[in-house]
């Protein structure tokens, strides 16, 4: 077995370690697949005849590319889902065969729905609003201390901080995760995952009963000036009138995601990566839908966080 043999399978005993890094450091799956891919590429193109502790030299390397990626969504005020939204470049990508003997072709990129949702399970959704919140720095440093049991001199090294320092950082964002919201809120943030879900699907498949019995009979849908040709605002009631908009939409539901909006569970619309509208949901205590609000002037979106979720 050659050296290039020999850290592909390296790398691959690594794969599902460094993805859990990613996706913990950067809150989108897409954008956890790229960090791991430009990790593979370092790697190709590093010497690591004296790395001892090549497992920990990799979690190392991806954390960096990750810091990079979030210091950069940040500087060009970016949301997650923004940069999630797989290009047609990325789009290929994600078909992409072996390219031979040289190595592994692309990082595969889970196509199961299963998959994804255990990913994000596994955080959850309330951790994940919280992370979202804090800066790249303190992110990493919570992220790789009290997740993954990195110690603080190695923490230290990624960032380019002093250890007390690095301490500081992490105790910041403990004080901030400590302060997540509670189990009822957890509760009501799958709930609304699930009732959101399911008006996606029923969308996508034009089930116009399944709207219906989604939806509250008094339901109130608001659209801004921006969401339809008229220019004007727009104002449906009812639940039968909002599920024949949605049955309507069925076209633009197919390229649409679920995301964390602000606190809140919704729908994103972003065809080719460019983020169009949002679809901000309220619901009841009985899963049932009671108000939509329509996102698409450009200043609104940009002042909404965003962070993608699996369907």
């Amino acid at each position: 077995m050659g050296d290039s043999d020999v850290l592909a399978a390296a790398f691959e005993e690594n794969r599902d370690h460094l993805r859990a890094v990613a996706y913990r450091l950067l809150g989108s799956a897409a954008d956890a697949d790229d960090a791991v891919q430009d990790t593979w590429l370092r790697l190709t193109g590093a010497d690591t005849s004296e790395v001892e502790n090549l497992s920990g030299w990799l979690t190392t390397v991806v954390a960096r590319v990750s810091l990079n990626m979030l210091r950069a969504r940040r500087h060009r005020h970016e949301e997650p889902v923004g940069a999630s939204w797989p290009t047609v470049a990325e789009a290929a990508a994600r078909t992409a065969g072996p390219a031979g003997p040289a190595g592994p072709g692309p990082v595969s990129r889970p196509e199961d729905p299963e998959e994804e949702a255990v990913l994000a399970d596994s955080v959850g959704l309330a951790l994940l609003v919280v992370l979202d919140t804090l800066a790249p720095a303190e992110r990493l440093a919570f992220v790789l201390h009290d997740m993954f049991a990195m110690p603080f001199t190695e923490v230290a090294a990624v960032l380019g901080r002093s250890v007390d320092a690095t301490r500081q950082l992490a105790s910041r964002a403990r004080r901030r995760v400590r302060g997540a919201p509670s189990p009822d809120r957890a509760a009501d943030l799958a709930r609304q995952r699930e009732v959101a879900n399911a008006f996606l699907a029923a969308s996508r498949g034009g089930d116009f009963g399944a709207l219906v019995a989604l939806l509250d009979s008094e339901i109130t849908l608001t659209a801004d000036a921006f969401v339809v040709p008229s220019g004007r605002p727009t104002e449906l009631h009812g639940a039968e009138m909002v599920a024949k908009g949605a049955v309507l939409s069925g076209a633009r539901a197919t390229d649409s995601q679920l995301a964390l909006i602000d606190d809140s569970v919704g729908i994103v619309y972003a065809p080719a990566g460019r983020l169009q509208l949002v679809l901000i949901f309220t619901v009841s205590a009985r899963r049932r839908i009671t108000a939509i609000d329509i996102v698409a002037d450009p200043d609104r979106l940009r002042r909404l966080r965003l962070a993608m979720l699996p369907d």
